[in-house]
């Protein structure tokens, strides 16, 4: 264990007056993370909800070995090069069709950010005076200004909003209550100043592991062409078979006008983004009008290295890794299940490989004081399970055994026997 007081080290989303020793991991092989002290502990939310296939996928090094060696980095502007250009081809026959064009950068909340300014983009270019953009409520869509002002305002961002900017929000559709959120969204896209909807499809990931149906997504979508307002996916944590499908907007039969992707589009492996959009967002920008460029970039924009990876990914999905998912949502199904008779919990959830329950606790939400307490007793158990606040939720590499996936929905109900 390493001292945060003899590191000079700021770790993120973590209060070091709490939380003062970090492990220090030395290796990951499949679901597995191994310290050094030699404890090999299950990687139960896939490392911040971006590692698919394992770690450390023999098939990914090799591509980032072999990469490494020919070219690792060029700057993007007015050049190109193998693996951006076969991972923007693959991806766009895989992608819900009517997208055409992929835009590349480093992170999930960048990616949201270039989806922002392509739909504002948009709107100035063709000379129309549409800004406002439209969230849901307990949304989540990264830490950056722009993506902090278009998710949930409270704790993640209370400090910074004299920053952000102003949004229109609509509520969460839970269960009975959908056609309220279906409601407020057509209110706000009728106004005259709605530029664009934003959405996590199917599950709000930081919100607390909400989960909506498709039908709800579908008719959204809906609301948001009948008033000419872009939809934009938040596809960052919900794509790469997390619902089920290889993007969740496929079981509502959506094309977004805009789809952020990353986490799991190198397989985990390195930090890779890409926003994808219908053409007609691409040729508002293009003109002979230099002023209408898309002024968007970062320095390592479709990195060689990371667009292989990504490259070495999409193979693997080829070779059938949606079997793999399809059998781990069964496996999920049938571990979560018993917990829905279970009085110490309630709200007991799943979508795709993706499962989540509150443990009845006297407080509730992100900063509920059961938290610190659940992620330290699976932490003795050799688990990495991050609980959000009461809710816990298990999203594991699809290597994951039923062996591991027994023993962490274990470790949960003896946490609710010692804890709640």
């Amino acid at each position: 264990m390493i001292s945060a007081q003899k590191s000079p080290i700021w770790h993120p989303f973590t209060q070091h007056a709490l939380h003062d020793q970090m492990t220090r991991i030395v290796r990951g092989e499949g679901a597995y993370l191994y310290t050094a002290d030699d404890r090999r502990i299950i990687d139960a939310i896939a490392s911040w909800w971006v590692v698919t296939h394992g770690h450390c996928h023999p098939h990914i090094v090799r591509a980032i070995q072999n990469q490494a060696e020919q070219l690792n980095q060029i700057i993007f502007a007015g050049h190109t090069h193998d693996p951006a250009e076969e991972v923007a081809a693959q991806l766009l026959k895989l992608a819900p069709r009517g997208l055409e064009y992929v835009f590349f950068s480093d992170s999930g909340s960048t990616s949201v950010e270039v989806a922002l300014k392509m739909a504002l983009g948009y709107w100035h270019n063709i000379g129309v005076s549409r800004t406002r953009i439209i969230v849901m409520q307990h949304s989540y869509h990264g830490d950056t200004v722009g993506t902090m002002s278009v998710g949930a305002r409270g704790v993640f961002n209370k400090a910074y909003e004299p920053l952000l900017f102003d949004v229109a929000s609509i509520p969460f559709p839970a269960a009975g209550h959908e056609q309220t959120t279906l409601d407020a969204l057509e209110a706000a896209c009728r106004t005259e100043t709605a530029a664009a909807f934003i959405v996590e499809p199917l599950i709000l990931g930081a919100g607390g592991m909400l989960m909506y149906p498709p039908s709800v997504l579908k008719e959204m979508k809906r609301i948001c062409q009948a008033y000419d307002v872009l939809f934009i996916a938040d596809e960052v944590m919900t794509g790469w078979g997390r619902t089920g499908t290889l993007f969740a907007c496929e079981q509502s039969d959506v094309t977004p006008d805009i789809a952020c992707y990353s986490k799991g589009l190198t397989g985990g492996s390195l930090p890779l983004a890409v926003t994808l959009c219908r053409p007609e967002i691409f040729d508002a920008h293009y003109s002979s009008d230099r002023s209408r460029t898309f002024f968007h970039s970062s320095s390592y924009t479709a990195n060689p290295v990371a667009c292989a990876a990504a490259r070495a990914n999409l193979e693997l999905w080829q070779r059938g890794t949606g079997e793999r998912t399809a059998s781990l949502a069964a496996m999920q199904e049938r571990l979560i299940a018993p917990f829905r008779a279970d009085a110490r919990f309630e709200n007991v959830r799943r979508t795709g490989t993706i499962t989540a329950l509150d443990l009845k606790a006297s407080d509730a939400g992100y900063l509920a004081g059961i938290g610190p307490k659940l992620q330290a007793f699976f932490a003795r158990r050799n688990l990495l399970l991050r609980p959000l606040g009461n809710t816990i939720y298990v999203m594991p590499p699809y290597g994951v055994t039923e062996a591991d996936l027994v023993e962490i929905y274990a470790a949960i109900a003896d946490a609710a026997e010692e804890l709640a």
